[in-house]
């Protein structure tokens, strides 16, 4: 039984409320004078108190995605790296495999679209991720066999699981909504989770001597979605959307990969890559890497992508990223294109992401249609 699976909590929560009911019935018996008595009322507490906490931190774990298997939980996730360069043929194994489909309640997949899950093995770095891909409706109809569709990278924050794109920030349910009132022309969309091991946050930098995150989004994705999708490739077709940390994520592929990402939107996103004890040491102590990283830097005193971005925060409830948000904004130059998304009232969370993903997918697809 899986660490996130809900069969879990629902098994959690029956023993407990099962233990609550046996202490309720227990405890007249056990209400006497003396330290047997005591011991066992005392005893009753505790079991009483594990269970309803065994409670609470599963709901939370599954409601914040902290960790996703038991081994992650206890620290015993393997750190070993295979980078795979292919069988004997010469041919190099698909980096994208797709596991099956996952329901969402679209409806049927010629007129709505169809969410995959997918497993991405990089054959640059060696990395490896599960994630999701929703496929438009046009890719199962007839007379389309033969197209391809931009594709849509979609990242959600740190810590956390690429699923809550789905449940939480509902992305495949808005793209579908808006591919069939046609306020957005059909395209792939790939969700993702930032961190690309699963035990460290990578910030989606490429560490000296360790995960190389950036590479990962930058050149094992595309070859991933090649690998088993008919996806579109003409210079800057791809887009990227994240919230939290995964918002920075999207922001920095296009600004380092313009060619690939044509356009890139980031919600109550960072805009540096910052160091913790969840990161360690990201730079090996060089500043250049630490400046190279800073987005903000980047606009200051690198060339100016020809890219255009779009970065969302709220006045209220988000004056940090609102400010850091201004501040970017301010330092563009062309081609650098900067468009910002302005809520009155908000919060870091997916309530207000869940509001601002349906704007932001047709604003991507306007910018990706404006440079074909």
């Amino acid at each position: 039984m899986g660490l996130t699976s809900p069969e879990l909590l629902l098994v959690l929560g029956v023993v407990a409320l099962a233990v609550t009911a046996l202490v309720l019935w227990l405890w007249p018996r056990v209400a006497k004078k003396g330290p047997l008595a005591f011991a066992s009322r005392l005893g009753m507490l505790l079991v009483t108190q594990v269970g309803i906490l065994a409670v609470l931190l599963v709901a939370a774990n599954n409601e914040y995605g902290f960790y996703s298997t038991w081994k992650e939980l206890l620290g015993q996730n393997s750190r070993k790296q295979t980078l795979q360069t292919g069988s004997g043929n010469g041919k190099r194994p698909p980096a994208l495999t797709v596991k099956g489909q996952e329901p969402v309640g679209l409806g049927p997949k010629e007129k709505s679209g169809q969410v995959d899950r997918i497993e991405i093995r990089g054959p640059v770095t060696g990395l490896s991720m599960d994630g999701f891909a929703y496929l438009p409706p046009q890719y199962f109809q007839k007379g389309h066999e033969k197209d391809t569709f931009p594709v849509i990278v979609s990242i959600t924050g740190q810590p956390g699981q690429s699923i809550n794109l789905i449940t939480k920030a509902k992305v495949p349910q808005a793209a579908s909504k808006a591919m069939m009132a046609k306020e957005m022309r059909p395209a792939i969309v790939l969700m993702l989770r930032p961190s690309v091991v699963a035990d460290r946050d990578t910030n989606c930098t490429d560490v000296p001597g360790g995960p190389q995150a950036l590479a990962f989004f930058n050149q094992d994705v595309p070859i991933a979605a090649n690998d088993a999708y008919r996806v579109d490739n003409t210079r800057g077709s791809w887009g990227a959307v994240g919230n939290s940390t995964g918002g920075y994520c999207a922001l920095n592929m296009a600004m380092t990969n313009p060619a690939r990402y044509g356009a890139a939107a980031g919600l109550s996103a960072d805009l540096f890559a910052r160091q913790d004890r969840d990161t360690g040491d990201l730079y090996a102590g060089s500043k250049q890497l630490r400046n190279e990283s800073d987005l903000t830097w980047r606009l200051e005193h690198m060339p100016p992508p020809p890219v255009s971005l779009l970065l969302a925060a709220s006045e209220k409830g988000e004056e940090k990223y609102y400010a850091q948000m201004k501040k970017f904004a301010g330092k563009a130059k062309a081609p650098t294109r900067i468009e910002k998304l302005v809520r009155e009232e908000g919060g870091h969370n997916f309530v207000t992401w869940r509001d601002e993903y349906p704007v932001v997918l047709r604003w991507l697809d306007k910018e990706l249609a404006a440079r074909r």
